[in-house]
């Protein structure tokens, strides 16, 4: 019976580490370029912006979408805001939907509100961008001319950017968003064809945009959206060449930022992962199969924390029974997948994370302790604005 329970444990856990180190190994190289033509073509852009109490920086996000993406119509979303926002957002040039709903509060809410302010006069192509991103020079156009010539959303690299020297912890942080919204990304458009959604830098046509199911509560609305359109054979393109940045969060200031991803990330994972993977395989679909698959791996913190328990474990009773293999299996996997993650810091992510600063992984994963304990006794599910570096104080 033990042996049973070894492999019970190895089998599920030697998938996650083998499948997180294949994205990892064919993400190691950037993607093609795009074609120069879906560079360059001109088309009319709007750049939605949903914002929830960001009167600190909204000004300063219109000022620079403009900047980066001259001719773009700019609308901010000032949803259930109780400051600022939507003066400081017309002052600085932005158009303004303001919403207020105190029960249904959530992105998804005001991004289905901006679409409606929208319908009026839509434009070719809708590109989402959080109120505290900025946009790289070029990758508006370039989303959304993909985005109208494919005929389906096109996603950029969305990156932590450091405006301070970061700690050391923060510095961990910054690498694992890199890994997971680049590396893994591109890999999971190698393997599959499609790629997940990041909730901003996303382009849509507007026929596309017009006919989401966007208005949800949902504190994952960007991962449901994009099973959405999986279940619906459309696939997610992503342009590693476009690049949306942020600011990083103090530690103090994140948790319940990163509560409410992971939370809301775990729960659809528990309830999407494996039917979606097997539904792939009997459609012969690979997009479905590989999101499945990334689904049944969990954030890279919470894999590293199990897979260090579970082999503890599986060599313990290895001990005890004298049968290795379970062990051996996962300690292999967890081999495999910790060479790729080295291979990817060694190519990507040396200067942002120093080797110092490397060691101090394991105390990034304990921080993070709290967050998974937290999914049984206190789900994060508000949107609620988060203080990041370079905000006034």
């Amino acid at each position: 019976m033990i042996v049973i329970i070894a492999w019970a444990i190895a089998v599920p856990l030697s998938f996650s580490l083998l499948y997180l180190g294949t994205e990892i190994l064919f993400g190691l190289r950037p993607l093609r370029g795009q074609p120069a033509g879906a560079q360059t073509t001109p088309v009319r852009i709007a750049i939605l912006v949903p914002a929830h109490n960001e009167a600190a920086g909204i000004a300063a996000t219109v000022l620079a979408l403009e900047s980066a993406a001259p001719g773009a119509k700019i609308v901010v979303v000032a949803d259930n805001c109780t400051d600022e926002t939507s003066a400081l957002a017309a002052q600085a040039g932005a158009n303004v939907a303001e919403r207020t709903d105190p029960d249904r509060r959530g992105k998804g809410y005001a991004l289905a509100f901006g679409r409606d302010a929208l319908s009026h006069d839509p434009p070719a192509a809708v590109i989402v961008v959080d109120a505290d991103c900025r946009l790289g020079d070029g990758s508006a156009a370039r989303l959304a001319a993909q985005a109208i010539a494919g005929g389906r959303p096109v996603q950029s690299a969305n990156l932590l950017v450091s405006v301070e020297q970061p700690t050391p912890l923060v510095a961990v942080s910054n690498f694992a968003m890199l890994i997971k919204n680049l590396v893994r990304a591109r890999g999971l458009m190698r393997l599959g064809g499609g790629a997940m959604l990041f909730g901003t830098g996303m382009a849509f046509s507007w026929p596309l945009f017009a006919r989401l199911p966007l208005a949800t509560g949902d504190v994952v609305e960007d991962l449901s959206l994009g099973l959405w359109l999986a279940k619906n054979g459309i696939k997610v393109g992503m342009d590693d060449e476009a690049l949306v940045t942020s600011a990083p969060a103090s530690l103090e200031s994140s948790r319940a930022q990163r509560s409410r991803w992971e939370h809301g990330f775990l729960r659809t994972a528990a309830r999407e992962g494996l039917p979606l993977f097997l539904r792939g395989i009997a459609k012969a679909s690979r997009n479905l199969t590989t999101l499945g698959a990334h689904l049944m791996v969990p954030p890279l913190a919470l894999l590293i924390l199990l897979a260090s328990i579970a082999i503890a474990a599986l060599i313990a009773i290895a001990i005890i029974t004298g049968d290795w293999a379970p062990a051996i299996l996962a300690g292999m996997a967890f081999a495999y997948a910790c060479t790729l993650l080295m291979a990817a810091w060694w190519r990507y992510g040396r200067a942002m994370l120093p080797f110092a600063a490397l060691l101090r992984i394991p105390l990034y994963i304990v921080w993070k302790i709290p967050i998974y304990f937290g999914l049984f006794t206190r789900s994060q599910t508000r949107w609620n604005r988060t203080q990041r570096e370079g905000d006034q104080r």
